[in-house]
């Protein structure tokens, strides 16, 4: 589960999930929510990404600097997707995105940069929580 949260001049979600990968998929689809109309988007493309990192936080924070990479160089948005992380000494994740091509008029905002002020990921009780903030 996501929720937008109001930010002067930026994007800020909250994400809470019962696992890393429940987390990383919820913070996947708030990404693609706030930048792309996924109502037009269609699933007739996959990507697959890989991330590799020594904590949580950087782990989330790479996956979404990789998944802007692609939305700025590869034009795609993505509808579905699945994460496997595995922790062996540093922590990896895995993931299949399914979705599309953008055009011009596919596109809601053009995102800048992945921020790190506030960024934080924390486990809870429930789980998994973090927050995001994303330069527009």
């Amino acid at each position: 589960m996501y929720r937008f949260v109001d930010h002067t001049a930026d994007i800020a979600f909250e994400v809470e999930a019962e696992s890393l990968e429940k987390l990383i998929e919820d913070a996947t689809m708030a990404f693609y929510s706030a930048f792309a109309y996924l109502d037009v988007i269609d699933d007739t493309k996959t990507i697959e990404i890989v991330v590799e990192e020594h904590s949580p936080d950087f782990l989330l924070f790479s996956w979404l600097n990789e998944l802007l990479y692609i939305f700025d160089t590869d034009h795609f948005a993505g509808k579905k997707i699945q994460v496997h992380v595995e922790k062996d000494g540093t922590i990896r994740a895995e993931g299949k995105i399914w979705g599309g091509k953008l055009s011009p008029e596919k596109v809601r905002l053009e995102p800048k940069a992945i921020t790190l002020h506030n960024f934080r990921v924390e486990k809870t009780e429930k789980g998994w929580k973090a927050f995001v903030v994303i330069d527009i």
